[in-house]
C-alpha cells in the first residue's frame, strides 16, 4: 500500500487547501473509504473538516481548492450511466433501490440542504456554491432520484431570493441542470425571469443570462437584457444570442433592433462582442453569405442599420475577401438591371463608400468595383426613367405599388452611389450635373428622390451663387414648364365655315349668270352692279379659306404656364429647403431667394394641402436663419402656426421658432435691438426683477415670457412629438444661455421623471444627456439647478394623489439635483477650495425650509440630503451653517433629523481634526468573516453613531455618500470595485511577499480542539 493510500481524511483536506493533484487525493481517499464497513464515522468527519471551509465567505484560494475537491471526490461515488437499451430494459425495483448506489453523494446532498438556511450568509453561500459544483461535476447524462431532486429544487428557488447577492449568485447557477425548457410552467425558468428582471445586483443578472435555457418564453427577457444598464450584462447577453440562438429564431425586428442597438451602444465593448461574436454567428449559419444576412433584415425600412452591419463587417474582411464574388458586375463594372435587387444595390454602396472611406489607399480597389463618371451618369439616366408613374387605380394595387416602391429604393441607393464617383474631371462632372439637372426637371421623377438628387447636384457645385442659379432655373423649369401653343380645332366652327363657303361659292356662281344674262341683255347698269357683287362675294370667300386655313394650321408658339397643383409646389419647394440647408449660414439673402420666397414659400403657407403647408413652413424657418428681418418680420406668423395648425406643420413651426432663438436670440420678439444691452444668458424671468423704465423692455420682456410660456405649454401636450420638440428647444435655449431660468428647469426635471413620459425614449434619452453636460459646463448652470432645487421639491411634494407625479420618488430626484450641482463635476472645477460653492446656498436654503416648519414630514428628507453635499472650506459659510444647525437641533424632534443634523454638524469641524480621525481608523484591522467588513458601509454606519464627531471613512471631500451603485452591488463578484490610486509600482518580489501574507490558511482552524 502507497503512502497517498494511507492518508486518513485531515491530512487529505491539508493538501486540498494546497493545490495537490487532485484526482490522486480523490483515488486515495475513495480507496480508503471503500474499505471502511462502517462508512458512519468517515460521513461525520469528513463533514466535520469541511464546516472549516464553509464558514469562510471570502473567496480564499485554499477554500476554493477545498471546495473543488470535495466536489471531485463526491461525484467520483456516482455509478456511470447505463446505455439507453439497457435502461429500457431495468424493472422498476431497480429503480428504487438506484438512490443506494451513492450513498456518500447522498449524504452529502442532505448534509448541504440541511444547512441552507443557516444564519451564517457564508454558510449559506458555501452551501449553494458546493450544489452547483456537485450538479456541474455529473455527467451529462446522469440521474438522481426525484425527492432528490425536488427537495434541492425547492432549496435553491428559497436562496435564489438571499439577501446576499453572491448567494443568490450561486443559487441560480446550481439550478441550470434543474430546468426544463419544454415545460411552460417550470418553477426554475419562472424564477429565473423574475430575477432577471428585478434583481437590482447586476452579477446576479449575468449569472442568470449565462445559465438560463432559450425558449420562446425566455427569448423576449434576454433581448431585454441587451439594453441593461450595465455593461457586462449588456455584453453576455449578445454573447447568449449569438452562441444559443439560431438567427432564424429571431424576427426581422428583432434582429433590427439588435443590431442598431449593438452598433451603436455607448460601451465600446459591447460593439465588440456584436462584430466579433454576434454577426460572424448569424453568418456562420448562412454559410458567410452576407446577401443572405441582408435578405433577413428588413434593408428597405432600416437602410442605414444594415448600412452599419455591413460596414461591421467590411472591417474584418482582408482586401482580397472585399472583392471576393459577392458582386456581379458585367464588363462595364455595372449591375444588369435585371440582377439588381435592395440587397445587392445596398451591398454595392456600402462597400464603394467603405472603399471611399480608405482615402488614397483605396483607389485602387474602387476602380474595379466602380464605372467611369459618364459612364454611370448614363446607367442612372436609364433607370430613373424606367421608374414607372402609378396611376390612382394603381396605386390600390399593392402588387404594383410594392415594385414602384422597390425601384424607387434602389433608385436612392443609385443616386447615393455619385458620392463616391471621380468627378475631377470636368467632362465627367458636366455629364453628370446634365443628368441631375434633367432628372429634376422631368414631372414624373418621384418625389422621394427629389431631395437626394438636389443634394447630390449642390455637393457638384461649389459655389453658394452657381447653386442658387442652377436650382431657380430648375424650380423655373418646373413650376412653368414650356407649353406649346397647341390649338384645337372646333369641328361645329370647322363646319359652319365649310357652309359658309358654300354658300358664297353658289352665290357666286348665281351672280355670274345674271351677269351673263345682263350683258346678253345689253343691261349695262345692271352689269356694272352685279360686278361689284362679284367683287364682295370674292373677298368674301377669300376671308372665308383664310380662317379655315388658320384654324387648320399647327400653331409654332411656345408659352408658360404657372403650375399650381399640390405635386408640384412639393417638388419645387423640397428643391428649394434642400438649397437653404445646403447654403453657407452666413450667406446673405439675394434678389433670386428673395423673388423665390415671395411667389413660391410664402403663398404655400396658405395652401390647403397639408404636405405642402409643412414643407413651406420649413422653408420659411430656414430662409430666415439667413436674415434677422427675414426673421423679424416672420416670427409672429410662425408662433401662430404653431398654435393652430395640424401637428406635423406645429412640430415643424416649433423647430422652426427654437432656431431662430437660438441663432439670434429673444431680440427677435421686438423691432427694435434695445436686447443687447441685456446678457444674453439673463432670463425674462431675473430681467422682471431689474423693473426696467423703458417701455420697450416692458413690451419685449412681455414678448420673451408669452414666448416661454408657450412652449412651457407645450411641455403639457397630449401629443408626445410636440412635447418632445419643446423639451428639446428649451434644453437647448438654456445650454446656449439663450435663457437661464429656474423654473423651465424645473419643468424639464419633472417632466423627465412623470410615469406619462416613460414611453418616450428619445425625450428621457434626451434630457438624460442634457442634465449633465448643462451642470458640468459652468457655475452659472449650477447656480439655475441649485434655484430649481425648492420649487421642484414643493412641486412633488404638494402632488395631489390623482397626478402622475405622486409616483415619483422624491429620494431620487433629490439625489439628482445633488449630484448635479457638485463642484467637483464641473468640467473647469475652481481651484480655490475657499470659494463658496453652490453646495453651500443650496445647505443654507434647506435650512431655511427646515426652519419654516421643523415638523413638516420633509424635514427628514432634507436633513438626509444635508449629509451628502459637498460643502467648500470658508470659515464663513461653516460658522453660519453651524449656527442654522445648532438651530434646528433644538427646533426638530424626529430622532432620524436629529442624528442626520449631528452627523453634518460633525463633518464641519476642523479639517485637521477629521485627519487624524481618518487615520486613526484606517489603522483599525477587520477581520475577514466579520459581516462589517463585507459591508463597509455598514461598519461606517455603525461607527458613526457610536463616535458622532468622527468623519465617515472613505467619503469624499465634504462629506461625500457613497453612490448607490456600490451599495447594490456591495456583495457580489465583479462589483463593486475601487478605484486605482496613483502611487509607486511595487517590485515583483513585494508583490509576492504581500500576496504570501493576505492568504489565509485552514490548518490552525482544522488543528484547534472543537469545545
Amino acid at each position: 500500500m502507497t503512502a497517498d493510500n494511507e492518508m486518513d481524511i485531515k491530512e487529505t483536506f491539508q493538501r486540498a487547501q494546497k493545490g495537490h493533484n487532485k484526482a490522486k487525493l480523490v483515488a486515495s481517499l475513495k480507496s480508503r473509504y471503500n474499505k471502511l464497513e462502517d462508512k458512519t464515522l468517515f460521513h461525520e468527519e469528513f463533514v466535520h473538516y469541511l464546516k472549516y471551509a464553509m464558514i469562510v465567505y471570502k473567496r480564499e484560494p485554499c477554500v476554493e481548492n477545498v471546495i473543488e475537491f470535495v466536489a471531485r471526490f463526491a461525484t467520483s461515488f456516482q455509478s456511470a450511466p447505463k446505455p439507453e437499451e439497457e435502461h429500457e430494459e431495468e424493472t422498476e425495483e431497480d429503480e428504487e433501490d438506484a438512490e443506494d448506489d451513492h450513498p456518500f453523494l447522498s449524504f452529502i446532498f442532505n448534509f448541504l440542504l440541511e444547512s441552507h438556511k443557516a444564519n451564517s450568509h457564508a454558510v449559506r453561500f458555501r452551501v449553494c456554491q458546493l450544489i452547483n459544483k456537485l450538479l456541474g461535476s455529473m455527467a451529462e447524462n446522469a440521474q438522481i432520484d426525484d425527492d432528490l431532486f425536488d427537495r434541492i429544487h425547492q432549496a435553491m428557488l428559497i436562496r435564489v431570493t438571499d439577501k446576499f447577492p453572491n448567494v443568490r449568485i450561486q443559487a441560480a447557477l446550481a439550478m441550470t441542470r434543474l430546468q426544463q425548457p419544454r415545460d411552460p410552467d417550470c418553477p426554475t425558468i419562472n424564477a429565473y425571469l423574475l430575477i432577471i428582471d428585478n434583481d437590482s445586483n447586476a452579477e446576479v443578472r449575468r449569472a442568470v443570462l449565462s445559465c438560463i435555457a432559450m425558449s420562446p418564453s425566455t427569448l423576449p427577457k434576454v433581448l431585454k437584457r441587451t439594453r441593461d444598464i450595465k455593461e457586462n450584462v449588456r455584453k453576455l447577453a449578445f454573447q447568449v444570442l449569438a452562441d444559443k440562438v439560431h438567427i432564424k429564431a429571431l424576427t426581422i425586428a428583432q434582429r433590427v433592433s439588435l443590431l442598431q442597438q449593438g452598433l451603436h451602444d455607448a460601451s465600446e465593448a459591447v460593439r465588440e462582442v456584436v462584430c466579433s461574436r454576434l454577426l460572424p454567428a448569424w453568418l456562420l449559419r448562412l454559410e458567410g453569405d452576407v446577401i443572405q444576412l441582408l435578405h433577413r433584415l428588413d434593408v428597405e425600412n432600416c437602410a442605414q442599420t444594415a448600412l452599419d452591419t455591413l460596414k461591421a463587417i467590411f472591417d474584418g474582411m482582408t482586401p482580397e475577401d472585399l472583392l471576393k464574388h459577392q458582386l456581379q458586375l458585367n464588363d462595364r463594372k455595372l449591375m444588369e438591371e435585371d440582377s439588381l435587387s435592395c440587397e445587392n444595390m445596398l451591398y454595392w454602396r456600402a462597400l464603394c463608400e467603405f472603399i471611399k472611406s480608405k482615402g488614397d489607399e483605396g483607389e485602387e480597389m474602387l476602380e474595379k468595383v466602380l464605372p467611369d463618371a459618364a459612364i454611370y451618369a448614363h446607367y442612372l439616366s436609364g433607370y430613373l426613367k424606367a421608374v414607372p408613374v402609378l396611376s390612382e387605380e394603381q396605386r390600390a394595387d399593392f402588387n404594383q405599388l410594392e415594385l414602384v416602391m422597390t425601384k424607387e429604393f434602389i433608385s436612392q441607393q443609385l443616386i447615393h452611389l455619385i458620392g463616391c464617383l471621380d468627378t475631377n474631371e470636368e467632362g465627367s462632372r458636366k455629364q453628370v450635373l446634365a443628368v441631375l439637372q434633367e432628372m429634376l426637371s422631368l414631372p414624373h421623377t418621384p418625389f422621394s428622390l427629389v431631395s437626394l438628387l438636389t443634394e447630390k447636384l449642390l455637393t457638384l457645385i461649389p459655389d453658394d451663387q452657381r447653386r442658387i442659379q442652377c436650382v431657380a432655373e430648375i424650380i423655373s423649369d418646373v413650376r412653368e414648364p414650356i407649353i406649346e401653343a397647341s390649338h384645337v380645332i372646333d369641328e361645329n366652327l370647322s363646319r359652319r365655315q365649310q357652309v359658309q363657303l358654300a354658300e358664297v361659292k353658289v352665290q357666286i356662281m348665281e351672280v355670274k349668270q345674271a351677269l351673263e344674262d345682263c350683258i346678253s341683255a345689253q343691261e349695262f347698269n345692271r352689269a356694272a352692279e352685279l360686278k361689284d357683287s362679284i367683287t364682295e362675294l370674292e373677298n368674301r370667300r377669300n376671308q372665308i379659306l383664310q380662317e379655315i386655313a388658320e384654324s387648320n394650321q399647327p400653331a409654332d408658339k411656345e408659352t408658360r404656364a404657372e403650375k399650381n397643383d399640390p405635386e408640384t409646389l412639393l417638388r419645387c419647394l423640397a428643391m428649394f429647403a434642400e438649397l437653404l440647408k445646403q447654403m453657407n449660414i452666413k450667406s446673405r439673402i439675394g434678389p433670386t431667394i428673395s423673388a423665390l420666397m415671395s411667389s413660391l414659400v410664402l403663398p404655400s403657407i396658405a395652401n390647403a394641402h397639408p404636405a405642402v403647408r409643412n414643407m413651406a413652413v420649413v422653408c420659411l424657418g430656414t430662409c430666415a436663419l439667413h436674415s434677422m428681418e427675414l426673421a423679424k418680420t416672420h416670427m409672429v406668423l410662425l408662433l401662430q402656426i404653431a398654435q393652430l395648425d395640424e401637428v406635423r406643420i406645429r412640430i415643424s413651426a416649433v423647430q422652426a421658432i427654437i432656431d431662430l432663438l437660438l441663432m439670434f436670440g429673444f431680440q427677435l420678439l421686438s423691432d427694435t435691438t434695445i436686447l443687447h444691452t441685456t446678457p444674453a444668458s439673463q432670463s425674462p424671468e431675473r430681467q422682471e426683477d431689474d423693473a426696467p423704465s423703458d417701455d420697450k423692455m416692458e413690451t419685449q420682456e412681455d414678448s420673451a415670457q408669452s414666448t416661454l410660456v408657450m412652449l412651457s405649454e407645450f411641455l403639457d401636450s397630449e401629443i408626445a412629438d410636440l412635447r418632445t420638440e419643446a423639451a428639446e428647444g428649451i434644453a437647448k435655449l438654456l445650454y446656449t444661455g439663450r435663457i437661464a431660468s429656474a423654473k423651465m428647469f424645473s419643468r424639464l426635471v419633472l417632466l423627465w421623471y412623470n410615469p406619462v413620459t416613460e414611453d418616450d425614449t428619445r425625450l428621457r434619452h434626451c434630457l438624460g444627456v442634457f442634465f449633465q453636460l448643462y451642470a458640468r459646463e459652468s457655475r452659472a448652470h449650477q447656480e439655475v439647478i441649485e434655484n430649481s432645487f425648492l420649487p421642484t421639491v414643493r412641486t412633488l411634494l404638494n402632488a395631489p394623489v390623482t397626478s402622475p407625479l405622486a409616483e415619483v420618488d422624491i429620494n431620487n430626484v433629490v439625489e439628482l439635483l445633488v449630484e448635479l450641482t457638485r463642484h467637483s463635476a464641473l468640467i473647469k472645477p475652481s481651484t480655490n477650495t475657499e470659494e463658496a460653492c453652490v453646495h453651500d446656498y443650496l445647505a443654507a436654503h434647506m435650512c431655511g425650509e427646515m426652519l419654516k416648519d421643523p415638523s413638516a414630514p420633509e424635514v427628514r428628507l432634507y436633513a438626509k440630503t444635508l449629509c451628502n453635499l459637498e460643502l467648500s472650506q470658508d470659515e464663513t459659510v461653516k460658522k453660519d451653517l453651524h449656527t442654522l444647525l445648532q438651530e434646528l437641533v433644538q427646533a426638530v424632534k424626529d430622532r432620524v433629523c436629529l442624528r442626520a443634523l449631528e452627523k453634518m454638524m460633525a463633518q464641519l469641524v476642523d479639517s485637521k481634526e477629521q485627519a487624524e480621525m481618518l487615520s486613526a481608523s484606517a489603522l483599525q484591522p477587520l477581520d475577514v468573516n466579520d459581516e462589517a467588513s463585507e459591508n463597509p458601509t455598514k461598519s461606517v454606519k455603525r461607527g458613526k453613531r457610536a463616535n458622532p464627531g468622527q468623519k465617515k471613512a472613505g467619503a469624499t471631500k465634504g462629506g461625500r455618500k457613497p453612490s448607490r451603485r456600490a451599495d447594490s452591488s456591495e456583495e457580489s463578484d465583479g462589483e463593486n470595485v475601487p478605484e486605482s490610486v496613483p502611487s509607486v509600482r511595487p517590485s515583483r518580489r513585494a508583490k509576492a511577499a504581500a500576496l504570501e501574507k493576505t492568504k489565509l490558511d485552514l490548518n490552525p482552524l482544522i488543528n484547534q480542539e472543537v469545545s
